[in-house]
This record gives structure tokens, C-alpha cells and sequence, in this order.
């Protein structure tokens, strides 16, 4: 067996033991929100992994016991010169970064034990995806959704600005990496060729936003975006999130003709985000019923991976392990904790 698919094997074997399709988690900030955190702060989620840690924690519980196989930690929009603004010190910043990944490390090793007392459950022991959310991300302006960064960011800026937070995430110990609402190709590249740099051996998935459902963010295609994925080894499984899940079945399908990796989608609920004023405009939205029957169409049409993004539940999360694993209401009481 070659190193790229020694690399892989752990990804490749959650989605053999999850029959062919595995579920990831879905939305993050809408959770700790409805369990009292306030994150309306260019931190976002991040804001808890210094106010209100033990939030998280319970959120990737919650995840957990709906049937997710994959636990994206809270590092999204966590990065070392976000937590240097906030007049934390280097060490304590990459400390942060470090406990974005024990805190799922350690939800998901106590939800596992637990399930030493059930028998037959239906649970896998879930992976822990370390969360690099875009450039983009970090500005916290909306440009993840544009990809528009400005004459001066050029390739090696991004990998620079990557690059610790990477190094800090893989060596806490998380099982892979999830390089989430990448907008452009430039930014794609710079996540790729960093992870040859580094010489990562987890497994990594890249996942773009569309905002037209054709197109990345910034207008190029995803042709020629994955074009340059394709050429990694070290990349694992391309795909979408937080795009309106009616974007998501012709994406797989498009996805299809262009890559052989691993196609992973999670949907944000089909809420618009207005990333300038920060809020979350009216829209039509799919509810947990819809994400059950589309997320069985999204598996036949292709994904390996499907979960939710943002203003999705762990109902909803639920609602797609139900459809991808077959569960009936009936067999549902087996697997109560």
C-alpha cells in the first residue's frame, strides 16, 4: 500500500465502517448560542474557548449522541493573531488552539466508553476534524464569501498565515484536518501546498462556499480550483459547505466529473448570512424533514460525507444519520443513552 493511501486510511476506513457515507457534525455557533454563550465577537465560536469551554464540550456531546462521526472542533475562526488582539500572549493563544482539539478529543472518548454498557448500538467512534476556517474567516468581513482579499494577499501570505495554526492543531492530536468556506483558488493552492510543506500525515479535506451554486465564491470555477487539488496527495476529500443545501446535488454531480477523492458536503440550512451587518437574513430554509430525504440523494449522487453547517441542529444531525444509516422510529429506542 503507497503512503498517500497509509496516509488516508482513517478517513477511508470511517466511511467503510459507516457504510459507504458518514456523517458529520453540523452547526457550532448556533448551539452555543441556545445554551446562553454570547459570540458576537470577530472570535465567533472561538470566544468560548476562553469564556465558556465547557459549552463546547457539551455541544460536541450533543453532536455526538445524534449520530455524527466526525466532530469539526470549535478552531474555525480561532486564529493566533485573533487571540493576540485580544491581548493574550503567543503561549496562550496556541494553548487555546491546543484545547480546541482535547475538548473533542475529549467528548468524543467519553461518549465512546459510555457506549461500552449498549449493546448493538449503531454509533462509530468518531474522528476529530481540527477546523481551519478561511482568510477570509479571520477578517470576519464576509470575504469567505467573496474571496475577495485584496491586491496584497498573495500565495506565500496565506500559507504564512496557515501555517502555526496547522502545526499547533496536528500536534494536539486531532485525527484530520478541515479546511472549511474556502473561497478562491489562490487560497486552495496555499492550503495545499502547505500541507506538503508540513509533511502532514492525517488525513485533510479542503471544502469550499458557493454563493451561485456554479461557481467558487470568487467567480473562478471549481474546474480549475480543483484542478490544482487533484495534483495532492495529501488532500484527501474535496467538497462544499455552508452553501444553500439546493446548491448541494448538482455540486456532487459537477464534483463528480472533476475529482476522484472523496466528496464531502455539509450545507449551511439555507439561510442567508449578511457578513457585513452580521446578521441572519429571512429566508426559505431546508428544516431537519428536507435534510433526511436530500441526505440520501446527496449519498447516491456521491458524498461520502455529509453533515450541517451553520443554523443546523443536532436534530438535524440526527435527521441525516436516520436516512444515511436506515433507522425506523422503532429501532431509534435501541440506541438511547
Amino acid at each position: 500500500m503507497g503512503v498517500g493511501e497509509r496516509k488516508g486510511s482513517a478517513l477511508e476506513d470511517l466511511i467503510e465502517r459507516a457504510g459507504g457515507c458518514a456523517v458529520i457534525d453540523g452547526g457550532f455557533a448556533t448551539q452555543l448560542e441556545k445554551h446562553g454563550a454570547a459570540i458576537n465577537d470577530p472570535l465567533w465560536s472561538a470566544l468560548c474557548l476562553i469564556k465558556d469551554p465547557h459549552l463546547i464540550k457539551r455541544v460536541h456531546m450533543e453532536y455526538l449522541e445524534a449520530g455524527a462521526d466526525v466532530l469539526i472542533t470549535s478552531s474555525y475562526q480561532a486564529t493566533l493573531v485573533g487571540f493576540l488582539s485580544k491581548g493574550l500572549s503567543m503561549e496562550e493563544a496556541e494553548s487555546l488552539l491546543e484545547k480546541s482539539v482535547k475538548l473533542a478529543v475529549e467528548a468524543r472518548d467519553k461518549f465512546w466508553d459510555s457506549l461500552k454498557e449498549v449493546p448493538g448500538h449503531s454509533y462509530n467512534r468518531a474522528l476529530v476534524a481540527a477546523s481551519i476556517g478561511s482568510y477570509g474567516a479571520y477578517l470576519a468581513d464576509g470575504s469567505e464569501y467573496s474571496g475577495c482579499y485584496g491586491p496584497d494577499i498573495n500565495l506565500e501570505k496565506l500559507k504564512d498565515f496557515h501555517r502555526r495554526r496547522l502545526q499547533v492543531l496536528v500536534n494536539a492530536g486531532a485525527d484530520l484536518l478541515a479546511f472549511e468556506t474556502i473561497p478562491n483558488k489562490l487560497e486552495a493552492q496555499a492550503c495545499a501546498e502547505l500541507l506538503e510543506e508540513e509533511n502532514i500525515e492525517i488525513p485533510s479535506w479542503i471544502c469550499f462556499s458557493s454563493v451561485d451554486g456554479e461557481n467558487a465564491p470568487s467567480g473562478e470555477s471549481f474546474q480549475d480550483c480543483l484542478d490544482i487539488l487533484n495534483k495532492s496527495d495529501k488532500v484527501n476529500a474535496i467538497g462544499i459547505n455552508c452553501a444553500p443545501p439546493h446548491f448541494i446535488e448538482s455540486l456532487i454531480g459537477k464534483f463528480k466529473g472533476l475529482t476522484s477523492k472523496a466528496i464531502v458536503v455539509y450545507p449551511n440550512s439555507g439561510e442567508v448570512w449578511d457578513g457585513r451587518a452580521k446578521r441572519w437574513l429571512p429566508s426559505k430554509c431546508f428544516g431537519d424533514d428536507k435534510f433526511e430525504l436530500f441526505a440520501a440523494r446527496w449519498r447516491d449522487a456521491g458524498a461520502q460525507l455529509i453533515g450541517g453547517c451553520c443554523r443546523t441542529t443536532p436534530s438535524t444531525v440526527q435527521a441525516i444519520s436516520n436516512a444515511l444509516r436506515g433507522l425506523t422510529e422503532a429501532s431509534l429506542d435501541c440506541y438511547q443513552l
